[in-house]
Parts: C-alpha cells; structure tokens; sequence
C-alpha cells in the first residue's frame, strides 16, 4: 500500500495564504501513517473522531492524507494518554488550545499541567524505587531458603535460623510469613 501513490485533487490542498504549500511526497496514507506512529488505523480514525487530528487533504479516490506533522500530534496524544489524561481531557485541551485569544495564558495554563504531572512523575518514580529496594531485599532473603531442609513444614518458618534475627525481613517476605503463621496458629 505505501508504493501506491495517489492523486491529489488540488482544491483540497488548497492551504491558508501563511501556510506553506503541501507537496505530494509529505502526505501519507493512513495506514502509512498507523504503521509510522505505531497505532492502529481505527485509533487514528477515532482521533479524527474526537477532533485532535485532522487530515490535509484528500486523494482523488477520497482516500485521507496526512502530512507529516500527524505523526507529531499522535505522539503528543500518546504522551499525554501515558500521563493519566483520558481521550476527552486531551479534547478539552485541544479545544481550549484552539478557542484560546491569549497564547501566553494558555502557555501558563499548560506549563501548570505538566509541572501538576512532573510532581506525580516524580511521586511514582519514588513509589517505583522503594518497590525496587523491597524486591531487590526480598530476593537476597529469599535466596537463602533453597538451603533449608525440604521436609522442614512451612509453620516451622517462624523464624529462621539461617538469618539473624536482627536483621530486617522484608515486607514482602514478612507479610507472607504473618500469614502462615495465623494458619499454623489455627492448626495447632
């Protein structure tokens, strides 16, 4: 499909007086386009849907075109969409974009939206590398117990003789053993 090349009707083309001209070889087919950006040919017929894409013209078989600047606006609704914001809060800030009379002010208001998601970033990243931490701990504690006898019951893993007991066991390790030992509890 990427091979074929279309027919432009021209009068479709016709750009704004400030717009630079379209030339043939900078628009694309939407599947041309769906495989370049990696998404599918209905997500980009949704985005169209909800107003954050636009095609630039038209072939004469009535086929969508696409320029290359597509590719940056279906990236930017990834991004966005990787950042929490759902398909509707994205219309909301295309619209309020392309409504807006002051660029300044929706620079502003723009600017507090992603510094509001850098501090959540940050916030998950720390999340991230105290689950890194407590993993990393729970392996090297648990890397111990292939040495334990395999007949030893599992109740009998109140504590363990292999660690000292002074160090500090690992929630994730801990919490499975609190477990077992209210069912140990119940059993005995």
């Amino acid at each position: 499909m990427s091979n074929i090349r279309l027919p432009i009707l021209r009068e479709a083309l016709a750009p704004p007086a400030s717009a630079p001209e379209l030339v043939d070889e900078e628009l694309m087919q939407i599947g041309d386009l769906a495989t370049k950006c990696g998404k599918t040919v209905r997500a980009i017929h949704l985005y169209e849907e909800l107003d954050l894409l636009r095609p630039a013209a038209r072939s004469k078989g009535r086929y969508r075109l696409y320029a290359q600047d597509a590719l940056v606006r279906i990236r930017w609704i990834h991004r966005l969409q990787e950042m929490g914001f759902s398909l509707t809060d994205i219309q909301t800030v295309v619209r309020d974009w392309e409504q807006s009379q002051s660029a300044p002010r929706m620079m502003v208001k723009m600017r507090d939206v992603y510094r509001k998601k850098l501090a959540e970033a940050r916030a998950q990243i720390r999340r991230m590398q105290d689950l890194e931490r407590e993993l990393q701990a729970s392996l090297v504690y648990l890397d111990t117990c292939d040495t334990c006898d395999p007949e030893r019951l599992l109740h009998a893993c109140r504590s363990c003789d292999l660690h000292d007991c002074r160090d500090h066991v690992p929630e994730l390790v801990a919490g499975f053993h609190l477990a077992g030992n209210k069912t140990a509890t119940k059993d005995d």
